[in-house]
């Protein structure tokens, strides 16, 4: 903190911050105000407002702009987003034309600089890697900046949590970006059923959360193709399925039901390595069923019988979990919290839940209910959610209009703040409550990016200084009394990284 706009926007902030989680409406009351409820909009259906976007809803109206935004396809899609994807290949590979491009080439160089003793080969083909990487996480960054499908971008945010797969899991480094593109982002508005269908096929999960390796013992190992780990049955994904996919963790299931469903799920595996290399039915199936390692027994999985039917019996397994009125709260207890509130009410979450099992588990009439009810209006929930670091420096850069050459810097923000993209080794996903982010070290990262941005010194986005008053009008209803006497009395060089800094941005 060297600068004096750092010094000064971080006392504003300190000194701030307890005020600004004060409501000055009674907490039973509902929004009225136009203007106000445009505002809250805007923070919970979209990573934050640029300049101009408070305008065209007032001149939409608020309902028709939930509508659209729930019908992501009646926008067309940024042409900073359409022309990057279209320009970069990897980003337009199916998995196995990126495991023989980029995955194989650094199996390869790691045995060959080990024999050869050539560091250089290695490092190569992992530089190769880390751009596939690099290209997606450009991807992810530009959609949430300059999309108009936001609440697609939100969601695809939050069910990339909840079904959580890590870059530094083995060759998940070259299909996190394919995870998301092809099994998160498409059934993001869709059937909870069809989400849970395409991650649970997906060979990122499979190598993720270690399926690939769920097998029953097999006579003769030739006819599997496997080589390296010992086969056997592997509890990794069964359990996650359950405690973090669908029942959640007081979701009333046993450890009984983790070893059944882990013998079903026996077999569903990856393309062996000579079947990618033989282009193994490319764009059509990204998975791989072995019947001879599936224990094809007759099952009892959550007191419902499950006949022995090889593949069949992980859609029947898939079709239970989602039906369960357990799966129903646990979803619904999520979005809740996403889009409400760190601890959402009971009666929002029952009812949400009512509305996912009256429709099959179709996310976008849970999110019509979510965004109808009373409960998303009270007061008391406006502006009451703490930004995660993503989530509050797309905000910063939506806000300030800024136009990033070089994403280098963003993902080592995101690094630094301790949310690297794709970066959760963990398979609960990084939180979005409060008390995961905020913390004195992160909020000096924030106030130092705030800074910088507002002064025009963003690397790799060098000489753009955001106009404050734009900040100020994009920002309208959220900033308090406090904020805006201490804006008046700033220099006008200080202002943008004031607001950006500012205890109300940090929220939303």
């Amino acid at each position: 903190m060297k600068t004096a706009a750092s010094i000064l926007v971080l006392v504003s902030v300190l000194s701030a911050f307890p005020q600004a989680d004060a409501g000055n409406i009674a907490a039973n009351t509902v929004q009225t105000d136009t203007d106000a409820r445009i505002t809250h909009v805007l923070n919970r259906l979209t990573f934050g407002p640029k300049s101009g976007d408070f305008e065209a809803i007032k001149k939409q109206g608020i309902g028709n702009f939930i509508n659209s935004q729930l019908n992501p396809s009646s926008y067309q899609q940024a042409t900073q987003v359409s022309s990057f994807i279209a320009a970069h290949p990897s980003l337009n590979m199916d998995p196995n034309e990126l495991f023989v491009n980029y995955e194989l080439p650094l199996i390869q160089a790691k045995k060959e600089s080990k024999d050869k003793n050539d560091p250089d080969m290695r490092k190569l083909a992992r530089e190769t890697v880390i751009k596939v990487i690099n290209e997606a996480s450009e991807a992810n960054i530009r959609r949430a900046l300059f999309s108009p499908r936001q609440l697609e971008e939100l969601l695809t945010d939050f069910w990339f949590n909840h079904f959580n797969i890590s870059k530094d899991k083995a060759m998940d480094r070259v299909l996190v970006g394919h995870f998301e593109n092809n099994a998160i982002r498409p059934y993001a508005l869709g059937r909870f059923r069809d989400l849970l269908g395409a991650t649970c096929h997906h060979p990122a999960m499979l190598v993720y959360l270690d399926n690939w390796q769920n097998s029953m013992p097999v006579e003769n190992e030739r006819q599997t193709g496997k080589k390296g780990p010992k086969l056997g049955i592997n509890e990794n994904y069964a359990r996650e399925l359950m405690e973090l996919h669908t029942l959640g963790v007081d979701g009333g299931y046993t450890q009984q039901d983790v070893i059944t469903l882990a013998h079903i799920l026996t077999g569903l595996s990856i393309p062996l390595r000579r079947e990618r290399l033989n282009n193994f039915e490319p764009s059509r199936q990204y998975y791989r069923f072995y019947p001879r390692r599936h224990d094809s027994s007759n099952k009892i999985f959550l007191g419902k019988r499950i006949d022995g039917g090889g593949e069949q019996e992980i859609e029947k397994a898939l079709d239970i979990l989602v039906a369960s009125p357990a799966t129903a709260r646990h979803i619904s207890y999520q979005l809740a919290q996403y889009f409400l509130a760190d601890t959402p009410p009971k009666s929002i979450v029952d009812t949400c839940a009512q509305a996912f099992q009256n429709s099959g588990g179709n996310i976008k009439v849970v999110l019509q209910t979510l965004f109808a009810s009373p409960e998303f209006w009270q007061p008391q929930y406006a502006q009451n959610k703490f930004k995660s670091p993503k989530r509050y420096l797309i905000s910063v850069l939506r806000a300030a209009d800024i136009q990033p050459t070089n994403y280098e810097p963003i993902f080592n923000y995101l690094k630094q703040a301790g949310q690297p993209l794709y970066g959760c080794l963990t398979p609960d996903g990084y939180k979005n409550t409060k008390e995961a982010w905020l913390n004195p070290d992160g909020l000096v990262k924030r106030i130092s990016m705030a800074t910088s941005i507002g002064s025009g010194r963003l690397k790799g986005a060098a000489g753009q200084t955001p106009n404050p008053v734009r900040i100020k009008y994009a920002l309208n209803h959220q900033l308090k009394t406090n904020t805006l006497a201490l804006f008046n009395k700033t220099p006008p060089g200080m202002q943008a990284g004031l607001l950006l800094g500012s205890p109300e941005f940090m929220k939303y």
